[in-house]
C-alpha cells in the first residue's frame, strides 16, 4: 500500500498517517522526460534520509490500528533483499537509516534508555554488518534522558560506526535550543557527527492554538495528523527549531555544530530573504554572526521527498550545492522515482556528483 492510498482512505476513515509529505513535479512533457531521463545514468547516490521500524517501535508508536497496518505494509521494516532489491533498482549504493519517527525520543527513564540501545544495536548487528557497505544510520536516541543521549550517541558512533543522530520535533514541549540539550549538542561537535532535525507532531498546547479547528464534521484525527503534521506542520516546525537555535546562540558557543534538515529545506528557501534580512537586522550584535550565515557555516540540507526542480532551483539559489545531499524519504517515497528525477535534472555533472554523494560522503565519512 503505497502512501498516497492510505491517506485517501485515512481521511474517509477521519484518520490520519503522519507521514512525510512527497512533492514531485515537472513542467517537461512526457515524451522529453523519457529522452532526459537517460542522463548520467552512472551517478552514484547515497540516500540520506531513509526509514526503517520494527515490531516494537509500531507498537510504541502507530497512531490506531490502520496506522499499524500501515507501517507493517509499506517495508518500513525490510532491511533484507527487498529494501537491497529497490535500492538496486534505483540505483542507490547506501542508505542512512533512522528509526520511524519519533523513536523512543517521547519514552522516558530506563525503559527509553534502554530501547534506543537496542534499536542501535540491532542496526548495527543487523543489517549493517549483513550488508556491509550498504547501510549507514543515525542514532535512535532516548532524548528525555539527555545525559544518557549523550552517552548513547558516544557509543553509537565510536562503538558501531553510526554517522550522527536524528531527532524528532519537540521533545516534551522543549526544542533542542533549550539549555537542557547542551549536553547533547556538546557530545555531537566533540564527536564531529551532525544531528538530523526531523519533524514530529507538536505538543497539545501547541497544537490546540495552532491546528484544532472547531468546525462542525471536521474530522479530528485527520486534522491533527495531517495538519499538524506531514501536510503543513511539520515543516514550518523544522524551520522554527532551526531559527531558534541560531537565534538563542546555539552555534556561537558550538561553532563546529551540524544540523541536517530535510524536505528541501523545510520551506526555508521561500522565506530566506525575508529571514536574513529582518532578522539579521533585529540580531545585530547579539551573535557572533550574519543570520544567513549560520546556514552556510552549520546546516546542511536534503532532497528528501520534494523531487521538484522549480524548488531545487530556488534552494540552491540560497545555499551552495556544497551544503545539499540527496534523500528520498523512503518507503514514504518512492527511490527510484526520485533517483530517475535527480538524473535528469538539468545541473552541471559536477554538482550533480555533490549533492548525489560527494556531499554525504564528506560529512559522513564515508565512500561509495
Amino acid at each position: 500500500m503505497r502512501r498516497r492510498n492510505f491517506l485517501h482512505g485515512a481521511a474517509a476513515l477521519g484518520l490520519g498517517a503522519g507521514l512525510s509529505a512527497c512533492a514531485t513535479g515537472s513542467n517537461e512533457p512526457a515524451a522529453e522526460i523519457s529522452d532526459i531521463a537517460l542522463r548520467d545514468r552512472d551517478l552514484r547516490f547515497i540516500a540520506t534520509e531513509e526509514t526503517y521500524t520494527t515490531d516494537e517501535l509500531i507498537a510504541l508508536n502507530a497512531l490506531n490500528d490502520d496506522h499499524a497496518r500501515y507501517l507493517e505494509e509499506t517495508g518500513l521494516a525490510d532491511l533484507g533483499p527487498g529494501r537491497l532489491g529497490a535500492m538496486d533498482a534505483a540505483g542507490i549504493n547506501v542508505q542512512i537509516l533512522s528509526a520511524h519517527t519519533p523513536g523512543v525520543q517521547d519514552l522516558p527513564g530506563q525503559e527509553g534508555n534502554d530501547f534506543a540501545y537496542r534499536l542501535n544495536k540491532m542496526i548495527a548487528d543487523g543489517p549493517m554488518t549483513t550488508y556491509p557497505g550498504r547501510y549507514q544510520a543515525y542514532a535512535t536516541l532516548p532524548l528525555q534522558d539527555p545525559e544518557a543521549s549523550a552517552d548513547e550517541l558516544e557509543r553509537a558512533v565510536r562503538e558501531d560506526g553510526f554517522v550522527g543522530a536524528m531527532t524528532n520535533g519537540f521533545i516534551g514541549s522543549k526544542f533542542l535550543d533549550h539549555q537542557d540539550f547542551e549536553t547533547v549538542l556538546a557530545r555531537a561537535e566533540a564527536l564531529a557527527v551532525p544531528i538530523y532535525l526531523h519533524p514530529g507532531f507538536p505538543p497539545k498546547e501547541v497544537f490546540n492554538i495552532y491546528y484544532r479547528i472547531e468546525r462542525p464534521g471536521f474530522n479530528d484525527e485527520y486534522q491533527d495528523y495531517i495538519f499538524s503534521g506531514s501536510g503543513y506542520g511539520w515543516h514550518q516546525e523544522v524551520l522554527t527549531q532551526s531559527l531558534r537555535l541560531i537565534m538563542t546562540g546555539v552555534f556561537d558557543r558550538f561553532p563546529r555544530l551540524q544540523m541536517i534538515i530535510g524536505h528541501m529545506g523545510e520551506g526555508l528557501p521561500f522565506y530566506y530573504d525575508r529571514i536574513v534580512e529582518d532578522l539579521g537586522e533585529s540580531t545585530e550584535g547579539s551573535l557572533n554572526k550574519p543570520v544567513g550565515q549560520y546556514f552556510t557555516d552549520n546546516f546542511w540540507f536534503t532532497t528528501s521527498a520534494f523531487f521538484q526542480d522549480e524548488l531545487l532551483h530556488l534552494l540552491l539559489k540560497h545555499i551552495s550545492a556544497d551544503r545539499l545531499m540527496f534523500g528520498t524519504d523512503y518507503p514514504f517515497a518512492d527511490m527510484k522515482e526520485g533517483t530517475d528525477w535527480f538524473r535528469a535534472v538539468d545541473l552541471p555533472r559536477e554538482t550533480k556528483e555533490k549533492i548525489a554523494f560527494r556531499n554525504a560522503e564528506k560529512l559522513f565519512g564515508i565512500s561509495v
